[in-house]
C-alpha cells in the first residue's frame, strides 16, 4: 500500500510540474505581453522606460531561464506581486479566495453525490418505469447542459423571476454576518453547480446497480428472506459504489471549470472570479499562482480517490 501511495504521489508531482510548464508557456504565447498591464494610456512610457521595465521583470531572458527563475521562487513560496493590485503579494491574495471556492464546490459536490446516488438507486430499482424514464431524461438534460447556460438560466428564473434567492455575492452588503444569510446566497449556485455532476453520478450509479442486482449473492440474500430494502442498501448498493467513487474523484476537475463560470455569474468571491479578473487585466503572477494551486487541489483529490479505491479493492494496488 505504501509503495502504491508513493507512486501516486510521484505521478502527482510530475503532473503539477507539467501543468506549471504548460500554463507558463501558454501565457507567454498569448497575444500581447506581460508588460502591457503596466502601460497607462494617460501616461505612456518611453521606449527606454519600457526596456528598463522589461529587464527588471526578467522578460528579456530566454523562456527556460524565466521559467526556472519563477519555479525557484515559487518553491520558496514567493509568487511575486499582483499587477492589478500594486504591491500586494500574490500568495496571500490567492489563499484568501480558497475558502469561498471550497465552500461552494464542497456544497455543490455534496448535493451532487446525495442526489445522484439516490436518483440512481431509485432509477435502477424501478427499471423501465415512468420514474426511471423521467430520471433518465432529466439526467441527459443535466449532462448536456453547459455550466454557463445552467448558471444564467438559474439566475434568471430563481433570482430575477421567482426571487427565491439573492442574485449574487456571498453575503448581503452592510448586513451583519449570519449563517442563514450565507446559506441563502450559497444554496442557488451550489445547486446549479451540482446539476451536471448529479446527472452523471446518477447514470453511473444506475448502470452499476443494475449489474450488481443480477449477481448470485443478491439472489441468495433475497432467498434467505432478507427485506428488499436491506438487500438494496446493504448488499447491492455497497458494491455498486466502487465505480462511482472513481467517478466522483474525476469530476472534481470538471467542477473547477463550472465553479469559474458560476463565480463570475453570481459574483462569488472565490478563485474562479479571481482568475477571470486576472485574465482580463493580464495579471500573470496571479494567473500562475491560482492555476497552480487549483491544479494541486485537483491532483490531491484524485490522489485521495485512488487511495480510497485501493483500500476498498486491494487488487488496484498491483496495477
Amino acid at each position: 500500500m505504501l509503495n502504491y501511495i508513493a507512486r501516486r504521489i510521484g505521478i502527482g508531482l510530475l503532473m503539477l510540474v507539467a501543468l506549471s510548464v504548460l500554463v507558463f508557456v501558454l501565457l507567454r504565447l498569448a497575444p500581447g505581453d506581460a508588460i502591457d498591464a503596466y502601460i497607462n494610456p494617460a501616461a505612456p512610457l518611453s521606449m527606454d522606460e519600457l526596456a528598463a521595465l522589461r529587464t527588471r521583470l526578467g522578460l528579456d531572458q530566454p523562456l527556460p531561464v524565466q521559467y526556472f527563475g519563477w519555479l525557484r521562487a515559487a518553491i520558496s513560496g514567493d509568487f511575486g506581486f499582483s499587477i492589478q493590485r500594486a504591491g500586494v503579494p500574490v500568495l496571500p491574495l490567492v489563499l484568501e479566495r480558497i475558502g469561498p471556492t471550497v465552500l461552494l464546490m464542497g456544497t455543490g459536490m455534496l448535493l451532487a453525490i446525495v442526489l445522484g446516488i439516490a436518483a440512481g438507486i431509485v432509477s435502477a430499482v424501478r427499471r423501465n418505469s415512468a420514474t426511471d424514464v423521467a430520471l433518465s431524461v432529466a439526467s441527459s438534460i443535466g449532462i448536456s447542459s453547459p455550466a454557463f447556460l445552467t448558471a444564467l438560466l438559474g439566475l434568471y428564473f430563481f433570482s430575477v423571476q421567482l426571487r427565491w434567492a439573492p442574485s449574487g455575492g456571498m453575503l448581503t452588503p452592510g448586513a451583519p454576518f449570519s449563517v442563514s444569510d450565507l446559506l441563502s446566497h450559497l444554496i442557488l449556485p451550489a445547486f446549479l453547480l451540482s446539476i451536471g455532476h448529479a446527472a452523471l453520478i446518477m447514470r453511473y450509479m444506475r448502470s452499476s446497480l443494475l449489474e450488481v442486482l443480477n449477481q448470485d449473492y443478491v439472489r441468495t440474500a433475497r432467498a434467505k428472506g432478507v427485506r428488499e430494502f436491506w438487500v438494496i442498501i446493504k448488499h447491492a448498493t455497497r458494491n455498486a459504489l466502487l465505480p462511482v467513487v472513481t467517478l466522483i474523484g474525476s469530476t472534481i476537475g470538471i467542477a473547477v471549470g463550472g465553479a469559474i463560470f458560476l463565480e463570475s455569474v453570481f459574483n462569488w468571491p472565490g478563485m474562479g472570479l479571481l482568475l477571470v479578473n486576472a485574465v482580463n487585466t493580464r495579471d500573470y503572477p496571479v494567473i500562475m499562482c491560482a492555476t497552480l494551486i487549483v491544479g494541486a487541489c485537483v491532483i490531491a483529490v484524485n490522489l485521495l480517490t485512488d487511495i480510497t479505491y485501493a483500500a476498498v479493492d486491494p487488487r488496484i494496488q498491483v496495477a
